[in-house]
């Protein structure tokens, strides 16, 4: 008696009708949580729209239009670019750039420089580290105008310290806040003073990232304190530099509250950065128009110069990976 052959059964794979299901519902869920994320962030976006990017639009609206004052406001009329003409043409925009280029320049270096410096000490402190660091954050915890009148006493001819310590020197009363360049000078080392414990931390953080089995070969190889320095240490703190680089030349570009406390831009016009010189023009003189062109070029610059900043920082650690 013989039997048919039976055909085989079609092969199927098990579990993808399951899986296309199960990539449909994450798919929905996400797209779930994303709306729901929008509206939660709905009013929080709002409110930064309208206390910062209205500001921002209405001030770029302000510098290419003829601007009137009036009793219940500013009257916007035509597009020009006279605003941007006068700008340009005022010696004390020229001078007030250069200024802010050359204080972001000088502070920022100097403040990478003490920084790093500390944050090296901190790292190979044994114990200690936590108090030490605590002290070092006294004066960037101070608000700057607290900071600026302190540093105000400490230069005042009249009862300042340095004049004490100046006439027991017996080299007579400086005149600092009210010559040029002792109060560019003396406007640098408050800001140094305030800022360097922010770069040090920074560095410290990339400091304890670095692994410590580079520098055992060092060691085993006889490597010297500088060859460590140059060959280990601060091409590993590249990345961590350039991000305190980045975020103090942003603070410095935008200099106004030390300043206008401490030597409210004078004297003359020699410590006048850019953010006093449109506060000057807009709520001293009157002038809207040239005001917020000066406001409006001096955020073009910092975005101009933050977006080549991070190229050239992307272009360098994409290198070195």
């Amino acid at each position: 008696m013989s039997t048919s052959p039976v055909a085989p059964a079609p092969v199927q794979v098990p579990g993808r009708p399951a899986a296309a299901r199960a990539g449909r519902r994450d798919e929905v869920f996400r797209r779930q949580q994303a709306r729901l994320g929008w509206g939660l962030s709905a009013p929080a976006l709002v409110v930064v729209g309208a206390v910062t990017i209205f500001p921002i639009g209405y001030a770029i609206a302000m510098s290419v239009s003829n601007v009137t004052a009036t009793g219940s406001g500013f009257s916007l009329s035509g597009l020009t670019g006279h605003n941007y003409s006068v700008m340009v043409n005022a010696a004390q925009w020229r001078y007030a750039l250069f200024f802010t280029v050359f204080y972001t320049v000088v502070t920022v270096a100097v403040e990478v420089v003490l920084g790093t410096a500390i944050a090296l000490v901190l790292e190979r402190l044994a114990g200690g580290r936590g108090w030490m660091m605590a002290l070092l954050l006294v004066p960037w915890s101070m608000i700057t105008v607290i900071n600026a009148q302190l540093w105000y006493y400490i230069y005042n001819p009249v009862y300042g310290i340095l004049d004490n310590v100046f006439s027991h020197l017996g080299l007579g009363a400086p005149v600092i806040l009210g010559t040029r360049v002792p109060a560019i000078a003396a406007l640098m080392a408050a800001d140094v003073w305030k800022t360097t414990p922010f770069v040090a931390i920074i560095v410290l953080a990339g400091l304890v990232m670095i692994p410590r089995d580079y520098y055992e070969a060092a060691e085993v190889d006889g490597a010297g304190g500088w060859q460590v320095f140059w060959r280990i240490t601060f091409p590993q703190l590249r990345p961590t530099i350039a991000l305190a680089v980045l975020f103090r030349v942003l603070q410095a570009f935008g200099l106004f509250d030390l300043p206008f406390v401490l030597t409210s831009g004078g004297p003359g016009y020699s410590t006048q950065p850019l953010a006093i010189l449109a506060y000057n023009a807009m709520f001293r003189d009157l002038d809207f128009g040239p005001g917020a062109a000066v406001a409006t070029s001096t955020a073009v610059l910092v975005v101009i110069g933050s977006v080549a900043f991070i190229r050239v920082f992307r272009a360098q650690v994409g290198t070195e990976a």
